[in-house]
């Protein structure tokens, strides 16, 4: 039966877990992003269910969390996807719990959690492992490295790993490098198979156009059909990469279909900047003919760092394709962004939904310098360099760990450091985009002192990229960047 009330969820901070405690409860975690379809079936489903909703209102602290609008907290409790669906005590340690919960068994595991959590037994609270340690260690080579990434390579299918597969550019995008210098038939193979595979696959929605988030199969079958801007940024970047060095018409077409469903679904043609998802649903993509009004939902929140990665993406097709207008909407939407999410001396907020939200991130500090550097390049405006510059000292007096080097994930909150977010993360592809912008910076505004700290960036965190598989792509990208 549905419920006529609604779980009264709370937000995350220190205040609900404080309720938690002077109740004696325990917390229940809902990470759920906008776009995710599985979440939507659980609100609409099983937390609508009357004997699931009085459980939780009785016996629970209910906690919701966007993911994307909260990635720190994302990295620290998910539970292997979305939706995660977790059990934490009172102090933000976790106790148990999953991903996707059908009504009829959630209804008996919030019982069974509730009275161990009650008996005080029966339930043992297991902070999950931090990343691994940055610290000295041994480095792999850069070749060493690629023959990895090499062999991680789905040569069947294209993409790396096998199922869930995931549209991971910057393996690829290490390929076409390798091939762009020394003509590599290997290489060459790798970019081209997964290029052709993620592209003219089910993985692209050749209907309305745009990459799906990821395919639940090894042969990119069976995707799941959201649509996020990061993925689509990445895509776009990475297929006009390809159609540059392997000099194929199909890619820069292929560039230009991403941009169409992008400039179409996502853009904000009036003030500029783009929408961060659209959210998942099976049935509108099997529909034949005019898809109408009913197309599924499209979150509008602004986000710095999906922004920041579309306008550089923009700018770079705007210039294959000579397409300055595309261009200049790339520029204008990170003046958007800029105005709406800047604030001198406090870098960049995550997301904008009416106000500016959630600072202290180095994704958006570090992906925004980037682009501005990007803007600087294509229109020479000194002010780009400016914000870029000042953008990277605010990551690195914010969040530069002096003693071991590179870059935590998030600025410490007292509001909101409950359980995991008291951890200090360093995040491996972040630092690797920080490193290859220090080094980038270094070099544009002509100050050795940003390379040093590039240098010292991968130090920190080479040791352990010989455990990232295909990822281990973006430190040797970076490395490279450094060593030209």
């Amino acid at each position: 039966m549905l419920s006529t009330a609604a779980i009264a969820w709370l937000p995350w901070r220190a205040e609900s877990f404080a309720r938690a405690r002077a109740e004696g409860r325990p917390v229940l975690l809902f990470l759920a992003p906008s776009w995710c379809g599985h979440s939507a079936e659980m609100d609409s489903a099983t937390f609508a269910d009357t004997e699931v909703a009085a459980l939780v209102t009785a016996h629970f602290v209910a906690i919701r969390v966007d993911p994307d609008r909260r990635p720190d907290i994302a990295e620290r409790y998910s539970l292997g996807g979305w939706p995660t669906t977790a059990f934490l005590t009172p102090d933000g340690d976790v106790l148990g719990g999953g991903t996707f919960i059908e009504r009829q068994r959630l209804a008996g595991v919030l019982r069974r959690v509730s009275a161990a959590f009650a008996q005080g037994s029966g339930l043992r609270a297991a902070r999950n492992p931090p990343a691994p340690a940055v610290g000295p260690g041994e480095i792999a080579s850069p070749e060493h490295l690629i023959d990895l990434i090499a062999a991680a390579f789905d040569s069947r299918h294209g993409g790396f790993g096998s199922a869930p597969k995931f549209p991971h550019a910057a393996p690829v995008r290490l390929a076409l490098q390798l091939y762009r210098e020394g003509g590599s038939p290997r290489h060459r193979d790798i970019a081209v198979t997964t290029l052709d595979a993620m592209g003219w696959g089910p993985l692209y929605d050749e209907k309305d156009g745009g990459f799906f988030r990821y395919a639940r199969r090894a042969d990119w079958g069976e995707p799941n059909d959201e649509k996020l801007l990061d993925v689509n940024a990445s895509m776009l970047d990475l297929y006009v990469d390809a159609a540059e060095t392997l000099e194929l018409e199909r890619y820069l077409e292929r560039a230009a279909d991403i941009l169409r469903y992008v400039q179409s679904w996502l853009a904000d043609q009036v003030d500029g900047g783009w929408a961060g998802s659209q959210r998942a649903d099976p049935a509108y993509h099997a529909a034949e003919g005019d898809h109408g009004p009913d197309r599924p939902p499209i979150d509008r929140t602004l986000y710095t760092d999906w922004n920041a990665m579309m306008a550089s993406a923009a700018i770079k097709a705007g210039r294959a394709l000579n397409e300055p207008s595309l261009s200049e909407f790339a520029i204008r939407s990170l003046e958007r962004i800029a105005l709406l999410c800047y604030r001198p001396g406090g870098g960049m907020a995550h997301y904008h939904d009416g106000e500016a939200r959630v600072r202290g991130l180095l994704d958006d500090q570090i992906a925004m310098a980037a682009a501005q550097l990007d803007a600087f390049e294509a229109t020479g405006d000194i002010v780009s360099e400016m914000l870029a510059e000042e953008l990277a000292l605010h990551a690195v007096n914010l969040l530069w760990d002096g003693d071991g080097g590179g870059f935590f994930d998030r600025a410490p909150d007292q509001a909101a450091d409950v359980g995991l977010l008291g951890e200090r993360r360093k995040p491996f592809a972040a630092n690797c985009a920080a490193a290859r912008l220090l080094d980038r910076l270094g070099r544009t505004a002509n100050k050795p002192r940003y390379r040093e700290l590039a240098e010292r960036t991968l130090s920190a965190i080479g040791p352990r990229a010989a455990g990232e598989g295909p990822l281990a792509a973006d430190y040797v990208l970076a490395v490279r960047a450094a060593g030209q």
